[in-house]
């Protein structure tokens, strides 16, 4: 247990982190929504940095479609499996994740791990896909 202030009883450790991440470039800095900044926290749409942000990206923005969410949320199953995490519950969305688990490493470690994963998977599917014969009828 951590003590977070004075005279204030220790926090209990979490049961579970709720983690949640957008696809790759659905949600850029500078985001008309606002957006996230590291350690700095909730931040105004910004014009400028979106652009900066968008002529950075070196793959185009990546939405899910049905087979790909299922991937994810195989794929988080399987790493919270070989991990010894406990899988509360998942969900994958169009252009972000939800993902609520119980863990012995801290949430960073956690999610990266999970995202680290469904990259992989998703690179494969995506180059099985392109394998594929397209036929003409």
């Amino acid at each position: 247990m951590e003590q977070d202030r004075e005279n204030e009883p220790p926090m209990p450790e979490p049961l579970a982190y709720f983690l949640t991440w957008s696809s790759y470039g659905t949600w850029l800095p500078g985001d008309d929504r606002g957006w996230v900044e590291y350690r700095h926290g909730w931040r105004p749409p910004d014009p400028v940095r979106k652009l900066e942000a968008a002529g950075r990206m070196t793959e185009d923005a990546c939405l899910l479609d049905h087979e790909q969410r299922q991937l994810v949320e195989r794929q988080i199953a399987e790493t919270c499996r070989f991990r010894g995490w406990e899988l509360h519950a998942v969900n994958c969305r169009s252009n972000h994740v939800h993902v609520v688990v119980t863990a012995d490493k801290d949430p960073k470690a956690v999610r990266n791990d999970l995202k680290a994963w469904c990259t992989r998977r998703l690179k494969e599917l995506e180059t099985a896909r392109r394998r594929i014969p397209v036929r003409e009828n």
